[in-house]
C-alpha cells in the first residue's frame, strides 16, 4: 500500500463515523483508530429576576389551559392559608426530579408532624444524574409536603410547609 492511500483512508476515517478501521494486505497490517469525542455538559443557571409566576386575571384568554388556572387558585389559597397559620413555605434551590427518601424501599427523610431543626435533610433533588441532599434553612414542623415522590419540580417550587419554632 502506498503513502497516499494511506492518507486518504486517514482523511476518510476522520470525516466519517468509524471509531477504527484495519486493512491487511499479506503481511502488511495498517490498523487507524481515533477516540469519541468527549462532550462537557455545560451547566446553565437560571436567577430568579428572569423566572415569573403566571398570574390569573379577569382579562385572561380563552385558550389558557385550565390546569393553570387551577394550579394558580390553588397557589393563592395556599398563600392566603400560610398567612393565617404563620407557616413558612420550603421552595426548591434548584429544577429537578424530587424524592422523599434516599431509596425506593427506604423511610422518607421527613413525614407530616415531624419536628426538624435547621440542616435537616428533608428531600433529594436530582439533577443531572446527581442526588442532591437539600437541607432545611429553619427549625419547626412539618405540616404539609406539597409535592408527591419522584416528581419533577421547578427552581422555587413550595415543596414543603413549616410552622416554625420560637
Amino acid at each position: 500500500m502506498e503513502f497516499k492511500e494511506i492518507k486518504e483512508l486517514i482523511k476518510l476515517v476522520n470525516e466519517s463515523n468509524l471509531t477504527s478501521v484495519s486493512i491487511r494486505q499479506g503481511e502488511f497490517v495498517l490498523k487507524l483508530s481515533k477516540e469519541k469525542e468527549v462532550v462537557t455538559p455545560t451547566v446553565v443557571t437560571a436567577s430568579p429576576q428572569v423566572i415569573t409566576t403566571p398570574v390569573v386575571t379577569s382579562a385572561m384568554s380563552t385558550e389558557t389551559p385550565k390546569a393553570e388556572v387551577k394550579s394558580s387558585a390553588k397557589s393563592a389559597e395556599e398563600s392566603t392559608e400560610n398567612k393565617d397559620q404563620n407557616l413558612v413555605t420550603f421552595k426548591s434551590p434548584m429544577i429537578g426530579t424530587f424524592y422523599r427518601a434516599p431509596r425506593a424501599d427506604a423511610e422518607p427523610f421527613v413525614k407530616v408532624g415531624d419536628t426538624i431543626s435547621a440542616g435537616k435533610v428533608l428531600c433529594l433533588i436530582e439533577a443531572m444524574k446527581i442526588f442532591n441532599e437539600i437541607e432545611s434553612d429553619v427549625s419547626g414542623k412539618i405540616v404539609k409536603i406539597l409535592v408527591d415522590n419522584a416528581s419533577p419540580v421547578e427552581y422555587e417550587q413550595p415543596l414543603f410547609l413549616i410552622e416554625p419554632s420560637n
